[in-house]
């Protein structure tokens, strides 16, 4: 319950609403608070004040009326334009970099203060009232009002710049290859190190009874978490072995089994509930715990620049940087084993995580047959499989990157002729060359073109 309570948190706060929401309300409690604050302060304070010429009642409904009225047009327009920028992405690039788009804080925040500005102009407007007795201008909520009309004109013209940003192919790369970078390091944070010291000793993995009891799904959709911590703590009180047959980022049809069970006579009602209690499924994928929803963005966006209808090999030669760097941060980092155990030393869970060999399948072998027919991201792909290779630290990396290097060679027979091939075969022979040597003799000086633009 508590990985669904924090998956759902999650959710609100990338959520395109969140912000502008809570600078509404924010708005509001300043303009109520304003107005509390200029009946309690009077109008005295305004004498020691030179500067400011105090306004009256319809000079201060003239100017909150111009301020609300302005913001939210402007609000629309930001809107209008934000729509427009989202549409031009998705069908330029994909429409799962819309999770990106959606969850940018510029654009929440421009749209909050906007909204936000309008709400306080309507709050602080209906206190004011005209007449000599019972006359009431809020003189300080009105200056605050006045501030926060500067503000938006400051968050207006930030957002005008923003905006061709926010949609340039670059930046969109880029922001997403950082997240593929960071997520690797939060979620991987130890690094190899030395390989003699390094093995595992929960190396086997323990096999299951054939009679293990499964546990189906209840609900349709993609697993966006699984609670690892409750599901193990599951098993420790229940004294039983799960086995996972899914990941994060996996769609799940409801009646498929989630798991497997193992006594089977231990697995009653309640167990089968905590255990499905631990999935989180909703209708699309999350980058916050599928980190192979971020390659995939980087391989559709490349995919796409490498159409006949598109032709873009820089763009493509851009996706493959970053997945070049989000690659040798899996090579250089300790990946989890399958099985979890508890603090006895006794496995409870065996789970399919994320390693070196899905990595490089899910990035440079599903565009293989894309890149495989352009000469110059053909090139590009194998100096960052070279680059990839130099941080890798144990023999099974380099066998993953030399499969690859075979499977995607020939492919490239198959899709480029004359001296487009001849370059690339050339290149493919070095590389290969290159691995042989494994993974403590590959480094930089090996090869002109490891280290250096391709």
């Amino acid at each position: 319950m508590n990985g669904q309570l924090r998956a759902r948190l999650q959710a609100v706060r990338t959520s395109y609403w969140f912000i502008p929401s809570l600078m509404a309300l924010a708005a509001v409690l300043l303009g109520a608070g304003m107005v509390w604050l200029d009946v309690w302060l009077g109008t005295g304070w305004l004498k020691g004040v030179s500067w400011y010429q105090q306004i009256q009642a319809d000079g201060a409904r003239e100017v909150l009326s111009t301020i609300a009225g302005s913001m939210i047009t402007v609000a629309g327009v930001v809107f209008s334009i934000t729509i427009v920028a989202l549409s031009y992405a998705s069908s330029q690039y994909g429409p799962r970099v819309l999770t990106n788009f959606m969850s940018d804080r510029g654009n929440t925040v421009t749209l909050g203060t906007f909204i936000a500005t309008f709400l306080y102009g309507l709050t602080v407007l209906r206190t004011i009232r005209a007449g000599e007795d019972q006359g009431f201008v809020p003189q300080l909520a009105v200056m605050v009002g006045m501030v926060l009309a500067l503000c938006s004109i400051g968050v207006l013209i930030y957002f005008i710049h923003h905006v061709p940003q926010m949609i340039h192919i670059n930046n969109i790369v880029a922001r997403i290859g950082k997240l593929l970078v960071e997520d690797a390091g939060k979620h991987f944070p130890d690094l190899i190190g030395e390989l003699d010291g390094d093995q595992d000793s929960r190396a086997d993995i323990p096999s299951l009874n054939p009679d293990a009891c499964c546990v189906r799904a209840t609900t349709t959709g993609y697993i966006q978490s699984i609670d690892e911590a409750d599901l193990l703590e599951c098993a420790r009180e229940a004294d039983v072995l799960v086995r996972l047959r899914y990941r994060p980022g996996d769609f799940i049809m409801r009646g498929r089994i989630l798991a497997d069970v193992a006594p089977a006579n231990a697995a009653n009602d309640d167990l089968r509930d905590a255990v499905r209690g631990c999935f989180f499924t909703g209708k699309k994928r999350t980058p916050e715990n599928d980190i192979m929803f971020l390659v995939s963005e980087l391989v559709e966006i490349a995919a796409r620049a490498l159409s006949p209808g598109v032709n873009d090999p820089m763009t493509a030669v851009t996706c493959l940087d970053w997945i070049g760097a989000g690659g040798t941060e899996f090579a250089r980092r300790k990946l989890p084993h399958p099985v979890r155990v508890d603090n006895g030393g006794v496995a409870r869970v065996i789970s399919l995580p994320v390693n070196f060999a899905r990595f490089v399948e899910l990035s440079f072998g599903r565009l293989r047959h894309y890149v495989a027919a352009d000469m110059i991201a053909a090139l590009h792909l194998l100096s960052v499989i070279g680059e990839v290779a130099a941080e890798c630290r144990r023999p099974d990396q380099v066998d993953v990157l030399r499969d690859e290097v075979a499977r995607f060679a020939g492919m490239v027979e198959r899709k480029l002729e004359g001296a487009d091939l001849h370059a690339v075969q050339r290149r493919v022979a070095e590389l290969q060359a290159l691995l042989a040597r494994g993974p403590d003799d590959i480094h930089e000086g090996q090869a002109e073109w490891l280290g250096g633009s391709a």
